[in-house]
């Protein structure tokens, strides 16, 4: 059962205060908001539901989890390839690698957790395992936190307004919360990515021009 320590943790983790820059990168979404694709609210909700359920959002939740219940550092390397090995893009790899080893760094600092430089998902199932956190709490959160991300990119970028923004982050709550609950019993065998159009406008930022985000 979930603590008041737990939510707090995470709430920490996750925050945009924490410093792992998550600020300067879009996913891709900068080159969608560019070519025209997102315009409104109601592109961007449609494009990030897309991403959650069928692209990176619902594979983080499998790596988090897997990350969590791993029992040996040659079971957490694997685990770690994987994960390199499912960035659809080189900036995703620098992405998750860059925000993972602030995040591994940052925690080890103040909570003794493992400094290992580890893919972001990875590096926070292992913090989540080494503080004994709520498993399916982390991963909803983590989840609504990726989201959160990307809505602010776009309000920035779009533009939209800020309570817009917030709508359509309110408006996935319950995809989070469905996304978290189906990748329980999920392993790294069902990883998979079928956000296309996000995997496409994530290799086309690399030549992006002029451009804000660094994915």
């Amino acid at each position: 059962m979930s603590t008041e320590r737990d939510i707090l943790t995470l709430a920490q983790w996750l925050s945009p205060a924490f410093p792992v820059g998550a600020f300067a990168y879009s996913h891709g979404l900068e080159t969608a908001i560019q070519s025209g694709a997102i315009a409104s609210a109601g592109d961007l909700q449609d494009w990030l539901a897309d991403v959650l359920t069928h692209g990176s959002g619902r594979n983080d939740c499998i790596l988090l989890r897997a990350a969590y219940a791993c029992d040996s550092n040659a079971a957490l390397e694997d685990i770690n390839q994987t994960a390199l090995a499912v960035s659809a893009s080189g900036e995703r790899i620098l992405e998750t690698q860059l925000q993972g080893s602030a995040f591994s760094q940052t925690t080890a600092v103040i909570w003794g957790t493992d400094k290992a430089a580890l893919c972001y998902p990875v590096a926070i199932g292992c913090a989540a395992a080494y503080m004994q956190l709520d498993v399916d709490l982390t991963v909803a959160l983590c989840l609504h936190a990726f989201a959160s991300n990307l809505v602010s990119a776009a309000v920035r970028a779009v533009p939209l307004g800020q309570t817009e923004g917030q709508a359509v982050l309110a408006a996935l709550i319950p995809l989070c919360d469905q996304i978290a609950r189906e990748t329980r019993d999920a392993a790294l065998d069902d990883l998979s990515s079928s956000a296309f159009l996000s995997d496409i406008a994530a290799l086309q930022h690399e030549t992006l021009q002029p451009r804000t985000f660094r994915s």
